[in-house]
């Protein structure tokens, strides 16, 4: 399932949990980022909207950070 998390954010960009559920049947996506933090950097933001009811609620969404070659050329470095 991590290596299925991490194509989908090359793919698309990014991973949001509703789309990790959706679209791939994960139910643990704060794992397999946290494991994917051990090879890359993985930013993340706050995303802020409503939902059907019109309440407040936020998320993250998930995405490899540019500078992703530095923690690859110097590894274990953050």
């Amino acid at each position: 399932m991590r290596e299925r998390v991490l194509n989908y954010i090359k793919e698309f960009g990014s991973i949001t949990s509703f789309e990790a559920f959706t679209d791939l049947g994960c139910t643990r996506l704060s794992e397999y980022i946290r494991q994917l933090r051990e090879e890359y950097l993985i930013d993340d933001e706050w995303i802020h909207t409503k939902n059907r009811y019109g309440e407040e609620v936020k998320f993250k969404k998930y995405y490899i950070a540019k500078k992703n070659i530095f923690k690859k050329l110097f590894k274990g470095g953050k």
